[in-house]
């Protein structure tokens, strides 16, 4: 299905030193153009951060210091982004917790002018979010591809629990079968108290 474009949007991605919106830079930028005749416009551009881009980051996304070392720095770059997007709305995978805050960043520090509050933003990853049912029965379906039923009693839900963790056990190799490894990885604060009250 086409777009029902009023203005054009702007489809992007960062690959990046790392996830700190306020520190870490742009490494590479990627964007696709579509405009509301349907007319579509790619451009990809490395970036040389200005800052060593650590190992961890390369592992993601497999941009090393020499691929950038010859590439323009964001400052270079940034008018000549700001004009490509000037008057369009901007859409992403994540882009409203992550890529448009970063971008922002990097504009600012470019000194580069460019008013992103009269956009529209359109994240895929929220509409996904929204529309994909997150519950204990869609992950029972997912992963063990069998129907939970008496779904909300405790004891049908406790079952179907430890079967996803071993189906997602032999799914990602990766997902190491240790529970110090389990519980680092499904940790996503470091809270002090069991509530959350301090961090």
């Amino acid at each position: 299905m086409q777009l029902n474009l009023k203005n054009p949007i702007v489809f992007f991605d960062l690959e990046t030193t790392g996830i700190n919106i306020s520190k870490d830079r742009i490494v590479e930028i990627s964007y696709l153009k579509v405009f509301p005749n349907g007319d579509e416009e790619i451009k990809t551009r490395r970036v040389n951060p200005e800052m060593p881009i650590p190992a961890e980051a390369t592992a993601v996304h497999g941009i090393t210091d020499e691929d950038v070392a010859e590439c323009p720095t964001f400052k270079t770059l940034a008018k000549s982004l700001a004009a490509q997007i000037e008057g369009c709305d901007l859409a992403g995978y994540n882009s409203n917790r992550f890529d448009i805050p970063l971008l922002a960043e990097e504009f600012l520090r470019a000194g580069v002018d460019i008013d992103l509050g009269k956009r529209k933003f359109v994240d895929v990853q929220t509409i996904f979010h929204k529309l994909e049912q997150r519950t204990l029965s869609a992950a029972y379906k997912f992963y063990c591809d069998k129907t939970l039923e008496d779904a909300h009693s405790a004891e049908a839900d406790t079952r179907a629990t430890y079967e996803i963790l071993k189906s997602q056990l032999d799914r990602y190799p990766d997902l190491q079968n240790d529970v110090n490894f389990l519980s680092e990885f499904s940790c996503f604060t470091n809270n002090v108290d069991l509530a959350g009250r301090m961090i």
